[in-house]
Order: C-alpha cells, then sequence, then structure tokens
C-alpha cells in the first residue's frame, strides 16, 4: 500500500527506539538534540501536510465548492433529499450568504494549513541553523504558500501571517495583489532551496512551478496585469520535468495511483488511514453499492450538470470513463432494481432541474436522473473512504496552461491541446479559440477543483447556465464568515 504519510509519522517512533543497550534511554529527545538525523529533519513538515486532507470532503469543502459552483456539477435536490437547508442549491446558484456551511468550512481549513506551517515554522526557527533545516524551512514557507494560495483565490483580501507564536490577536487583511506578489516571491526565493525529483506527496521543485504557474496565470483576475509570458516559462519547467501523459484517460484516477507519471502534488487519501475523500458516497444511488460490491450503502446526490454532459462527444473517451450513466449492473451482470420504484436503475444523464419534488418530477426522475461521477475509480468492495490519492497538480492541466498563455499571447496552441484530445479519442484541432480551450479544459479536467478558477478567468462565471442565472459582480470571491469576523472586526475593514 502506498501509505506514505502514515509511514513517516511511525517512522519518529521507530528511529528514536533504535539505540543500543549500553546507552543512556530517554522518553524523548532533548530538545537541544533534536533533529539527531535527515529522517527527524524530513519528519518536521509532515503534520503541516496533513492539513490538506479535508479539502477534498465536506470538512473542508475547496473541492465541493469549486465544482458545484460551477457549470459541469451539482447537488440536485431529490425529494427529501440533499436539501439540507439550501446549502448546495445556494452553492450552484451563486446564492451563498456569510454565513453558509461552505464558506465557513473552507475558510476554516485554509487557516489551520496556514497556522500548521506557522506552527511549524516556529519550531523550526528554534533549532540549530543548518542547510537541512533551511531546506525544510524553505519547503514549509512554499507549502504555507499553497494554502495561501487557496484563501487568495476564493477570498481575496486576507490577513498574512507568517507566525503562529507573535500573530496578532486581530490582524488586519491586506491587499489581494499585495498577497500574489508576497507568495510569488516566497516560491521564487524558495526554490534553490526545493528537492527536485519527483515526490508527490512533498512540495519539491515542480509543486514550486506548478504553484507559479497557477499564479502567474491567474494574474489578471488577482492583480489587474496579466503575465501570460511567465505563466508560459513555468509550465515549461513542468512539462519538461520527469512527468509524462498517462496512455489511458482514466490511468490518473485509478485507486493505486500514487506511481502515475502524470500526478505532480497529490493528497495521499486511504480508505482506512488517511480518509476524507468520499465522492462516491455523494454521487452514486443508493443501490450502487451492487454495482461494487461496497461494503457501505451510497447517498445519491451529486451529479453531472446536462448541458455539460453535451460537451462531449459520443466517441470521447473521457464521458464513459468520466461519469457513469444508463442502465447499471451488479457484479454478476444482473440489473440492479431502484429500492423504491422497483424499476431497473437507469441513470438518465439528462436530469430535468435542479430542485425535483413530486408531481411535478416522476419518483423515477427524482431518483435516477443525473449522470454520476465515475472518474475516480470505485474499486470492488469499496469503503466509506476511498484510496485513490487526490490530484491537486497534474500534467495535462499544464499542457492546457500553456496552451491558453500562448494563444492569449497571439501565438498557437494546437501542440498542447492535440495530444490530450488524441488520447480522448477525438480529433485534433488547428487553429483553437479560447472558448474552445475553455470547454476541452472542462472535458479533460472534470471534477479535478479548477473549474471556478477557469470560468472567472475565461469571464464566464456571471453568466447564466442550465438553472444558474446571470448576475453582476461581487460573487468572484466568497465573503469571509460571519463567524470570523464577529471574533476579529478587523477583518471588516478595507486592506492595509
Amino acid at each position: 500500500m502506498k501509505k506514505t504519510v502514515i509511514y513517516i509519522l511511525g517512522l519518529i517512533f521507530i528511529l528514536s527506539a533504535c539505540t543500543k543497550l549500553d546507552e543512556e534511554v530517554y522518553d524523548k529527545i532533548p530538545g537541544d538534540q533534536y533533529p539527531e538525523n535527515a529522517n527527524q529533519v524530513a519528519n518536521l513538515s509532515v503534520e503541516a501536510y496533513t492539513k490538506l486532507k479535508p479539502y477534498a470532503d465536506d470538512e473542508g469543502w475547496w473541492f465541493l465548492t469549486q465544482e458545484v459552483s460551477s457549470d459541469e456539477f451539482c447537488a440536485p435536490t431529490r425529494g427529501a433529499d440533499w436539501y439540507d437547508g439550501g446549502k448546495w442549491l445556494n452553492v450552484h446558484k451563486h446564492t451563498w450568504s456569510n454565513d453558509e456551511e461552505s464558506v465557513n468550512r473552507m475558510w476554516g481549513s485554509m487557516w489551520t494549513g496556514v497556522t500548521t506551517c506557522n506552527q511549524v515554522l516556529d519550531f523550526l526557527s528554534d533549532l540549530a541553523d543548518s542547510e537541512a533545516i533551511t531546506s525544510k524551512r524553505k519547503e514549509v514557507e512554499c507549502l504555507r504558500a499553497f494554502y495561501y494560495y487557496t484563501l487568495l483565490d476564493n477570498y481575496g483580501d486576507v490577513p498574512y501571517l507568517t507566525s503562529a507564536r507573535s500573530a496578532p490577536a486581530m490582524p488586519y487583511k491586506i491587499k489581494r495583489e499585495d498577497l500574489y506578489n508576497t507568495l510569488i516571491t516566497t516560491l521564487e526565493e524558495g526554490l534553490p532551496y526545493l528537492k527536485d525529483y519527483d515526490n508527490k506527496l512533498m512540495f519539491t521543485k515542480y509543486t514550486a512551478y506548478a504553484l507559479l504557474a497557477k499564479l502567474y496565470l491567474n494574474a489578471e483576475i488577482y492583480t489587474g496585469t496579466p503575465q501570460w509570458q511567465k505563466a508560459s516559462q513555468y509550465c515549461d519547467s513542468i512539462i519538461d520535468g520527469p512527468y509524462n501523459l498517462a496512455a489511458k484517460v482514466s490511468d490518473p484516477f485509478v485507486t493505486q495511483n500514487e506511481n502515475s507519471a502524470e500526478l505532480i502534488f497529490t493528497i495521499p487519501y486511504d480508505e482506512d488511514n488517511f480518509t476524507g475523500f468520499r465522492i462516491h458516497m455523494r454521487t452514486l444511488h443508493y443501490q450502487q453499492n451492487l454495482e461494487f460490491d461496497m461494503t457501505v450503502g451510497p447517498w445519491n446526490g451529486l451529479c453531472a450538470v446536462p448541458d455539460f454532459f453535451d460537451t462531449y462527444q459520443s466517441n470521447d473517451k473521457r464521458r464513459d470513463a468520466y461519469m457513469l450513466y444508463g442502465q447499471r449492473y451488479d457484479t454478476k451482470g444482473n440489473q440492479i432494481i431502484d429500492g423504491e420504484t422497483f424499476k431497473p436503475l437507469f441513470l438518465d444523464p439528462y436530469m430535468p432541474v435542479l430542485y425535483m419534488q413530486e408531481p411535478a418530477q416522476t419518483p423515477e426522475e427524482i431518483r435516477m436522473s443525473g449522470a454520476r461521477l465515475g472518474k475516480y475509480e470505485i474499486a470492488i468492495g469499496a469503503k466509506e473512504n476511498l484510496s485513490n490519492d487526490f490530484p491537486l497538480f497534474r500534467l495535462t492541466d499544464f499542457y492546457l496552461m500553456k496552451a491558453e498563455a500562448e494563444i492569449r499571447m497571439g501565438n498557437n496552441g494546437d501542440q498542447w491541446i492535440n495530444p490530450i484530445r488524441q488520447r480522448a479519442g477525438v480529433s485534433t484541432w488547428s487553429g483553437i479559440g479560447l472558448d474552445s480551450l475553455l470547454a476541452e479544459r472542462g472535458r479533460e479536467l472534470f471534477c479535478e477543483g479548477h473549474r471556478r478558477q477557469d470560468q472567472i478567468r475565461f469571464g464566464k462565471w456571471k453568466q447564466s447556465w442550465w438553472e444558474k442565472d446571470a448576475h453582476g459582480d461581487g460573487m468572484e470571491i466568497f465573503p469571509i464568515p460571519k463567524w470570523a469576523t464577529d471574533v476579529n472586526s478587523n477583518l471588516l475593514l478595507p486592506p492595509k
């Protein structure tokens, strides 16, 4: 099994137990002697990485918010199910408030990541300086930059804190542009100290290249000034690195995907030891446990927006690799029967409306409509949590980002798009434009957490789609939660 994070955590105890019998044994390593070796230095940052764990589920809401707020994915109300006070409808229709669960939990999980990094950095500042400690400090500073990047992207103006120990009780916000510039500086100054090998669980040089490419690609949104050339250059650093496009569209998402040559930076989920990835529970029909011999029953919820389903050609391999629709069968080849209507379970991708209720919709429509997410392999015998590593950054994204940056500079982007289309089994393009590129990003990166950001960057966020109405400015970022401003009224003031 891949459980590197769990292994590293245990390694601390193994190393500290390996002492000679004639040596004095301590139940703890004295502070002035820790860390004793390179392995213990490596372990100093483990806790900071574990704070990525909530990002893909409702404990942290980052992934759910990026996707459910977009034109490709939704959480329909199905009779009495999935209304939940309107929280899912509000996210999809862009009618959230400053006291919404998604808004609250995203803010909390992102700041937990920042704070934990700062706690680690405070500890590192107390240690005797060395090349290893300096490198570790730069690594954690760059990881903190990732947490800040998600705050910058989702909330705009936020406080910038570099220490937990000396943090003010009521910090002020800084401007989004200033935070952007600070993150760029942190990452570019950290590059000489980061590891230059492929480690999908650590913040390496390639993770920094990826984050810099993302920041520069979205610079016009964050600062008002585009940085297409720099975005293109950092995409090159990724494309020229130790990664390769997978042979099949489904390869990066299989259960044992930890060695995929396409993945750059991941959250290493495990069904038992590093839980928090339950997207199959949220999307599969109640009786689809029979399709995968699951040990638990799923919740019949999230699905593709019908109009988005139609963006795939019928021969596009990604449609069937990423979505589950049509008649469903159990592992013995028998038709699955819906447990309430007692009819064969046929998942119609053309869901009628977002809020489904009788008598306007039939029981079959309410229970069985909507193509379900199948992109992340659901292994036979799957439990409540999946063991697939979640890709925060993967190579294909940077091919498409490279194409976008070049097109925006007036150049041709076909050479970076066509390998992806060829893999998907669809025709290649010549002279692709931005609208076609955005559609291709949607088809390829479906449900990987990029769509909200993409729609904002391409100017499509305020437009109407399916059951979401057009709206004006102000919804590109989320409000700082009421609970946070109640505690710290400085968050209500203009940034300093």
